[in-house]
């Protein structure tokens, strides 16, 4: 296996970290901001007691599922974008947004029919408690209405991030985060003469600002995106075949990764209350902190498609080593906290002793694997960038569901070594995930691949 290029420093020349933290800190930023507001959510709707925060917890985990369905058309658009971007083919940029905006609404019309319909029966599958599932209910139907604004969002969101324009994406997402937390306060209290829904108020709220933004994403991109070729007309057969062949490996990736963790803390479930609790914390802590690595992924998904199109294959097989050699550092340092005062860390989110020192050498594993993961997190979406959509969705849920997790209820639950043993077994997933896209990338066979 090829090493990255000889003579590289411990970072990226400072031009090239330049280019890549504009690239990627509006995309940070804008991620950042999403988990800070589901905690103002989760805020509101807990003044109102034990069962609606539960509901709306239940309810947007399944419209998290749901999401994943169309979350792929983002990574199919910003390949071909950041494709056309490196070819300077102007006038055909937008095409691939076009074919996603089609899509979009082909796709998400009928999954938000059906899940209106069948909201009860999908929400009974995720819990069983009725008072809880009553709220859930409400909660997800103003939620999945939203979902073709959410599929249209993504497909805006692959364009501005594929002609390297991300600074947009986190400027649109404040809007829609000012929009959410007005108009949810006003839903659920029943403010200036609003009708007082109690957690449904919430739903209602984000779909409110869902929509808002979409607007703000198509004014835009009708004043900024016509040259490029946006609305000119329908795309040929061949822009929608490619689009969906890109799209559909990932979001089918995305469903079941999600699922995995949902198979995770059932596995915790069989070991005790305790280790769900302490697992839901650490999984949480996990999941916040790599939003720094999958915003640099994004921008390394820009920058390996516009020299692909450029023909620089060597230039854009360095990128992406550029762009792990500065996730490594910058997941290293959100990740030290965790690995030195793991107490203290702890202490913000338990309050019971058993439970911390039950916690504390696993969150000491986590912040290792944040580091160990920044290959995987970096060079799995450069390879989106490069058309490699299917090999990504194989290699991840290939290790996921036939390596770690059945790895996880031997080690956990048959060898009875409990959370501390899964996380062992986690952290030698992680090393394996890593390595194994390290190889992938090492091998360059995704430089011949056409988007």
């Amino acid at each position: 296996m090829r090493h990255p290029p000889a003579g590289a420093g411990i970072l990226p020349t400072p031009p090239r970290r330049q280019k890549i933290l504009r690239l990627a800190l509006p995309i940070i930023a804008g991620m950042l901001s999403q988990s800070l507001i589901n905690l103002i959510d989760a805020a509101l709707v807990g003044s109102l007691g034990e069962v609606p925060l539960a509901g709306v917890g239940i309810g947007g985990y399944a419209m998290f599922l749901i999401t994943a369905l169309v979350f792929g058309l983002s990574s199919g658009v910003q390949a071909q974008t950041a494709r056309r971007h490196g070819e300077a083919d102007w006038a055909q940029r937008a095409v691939a947004l076009n074919a996603g905006l089609v899509l979009a609404v082909l796709a998400a019309l009928p999954i938000t029919a059906l899940c209106l319909w069948q909201a009860p029966r999908l929400l009974a599958l995720i819990n069983q408690d009725p008072a809880v599932n009553a709220v859930a209910v409400e909660y997800f139907r103003w939620r999945v209405l939203s979902l073709v604004a959410v599929a249209m969002i993504f497909c805006f969101r692959g364009y501005w991030n594929g002609i390297q324009q991300t600074g947009i994406y986190l400027r649109i997402i404040l809007f829609m985060h000012l929009v959410n937390v007005l108009a949810s306060i006003g839903l659920i209290f029943g403010y200036l003469g609003l009708p007082a829904m109690g957690a449904a108020g919430a739903g209602a709220g984000t779909t409110l600002s869902l929509f808002a933004g979409l607007a703000v994403w198509a004014l835009l991109s009708v004043r900024h995106a016509t040259a490029s070729g946006f609305l000119a007309a329908l795309p040929r057969r061949l822009t929608f075949v490619t689009t969906l062949r890109l799209a559909a490996p990932h979001s089918f990736q995305q469903l079941w990764f999600a699922a995995g963790y949902a198979v995770l803390f059932w596995i915790l479930g069989q070991i005790g209350t305790a280790s769900v609790a302490v697992g839901h914390v650490l999984v949480n802590l996990s999941l916040l902190l790599i939003l720094p690595g999958v915003g640099l992924g994004m921008a390394a998904m820009s920058l390996v498609g516009e020299a692909l199109g450029q023909r620089a294959h060597r230039e854009a097989h360095r990128w992406g080593w550029d762009v792990v050699r500065l996730a490594w550092l910058c997941l290293a340092l959100l990740a030290l906290p965790m690995a030195l005062f793991p107490d203290r860390v702890l202490g913000l989110f338990l309050h019971d002793p058993a439970l911390i020192a039950l916690g504390r050498l696993p969150l000491q594993l986590t912040a290792a694997m944040i580091v160990l993961d920044a290959a995987a997190l970096v060079l799995g979406q450069a390879l989106l960038g490069a058309g490699a959509n299917r090999t990504v969705m194989t290699t991840t849920l290939t290790l996921q569901w036939l390596v770690f997790l059945p790895l996880a209820w031997w080690v956990g639950v048959e060898l009875e070594l409990g959370l501390l043993g899964i996380w062992w077994a986690q952290l030698g997933y992680r090393c394996l995930n890593s390595a194994w896209f390290v190889m992938i990338w090492q091998r360059r066979r995704w430089q011949r691949l056409r988007v």
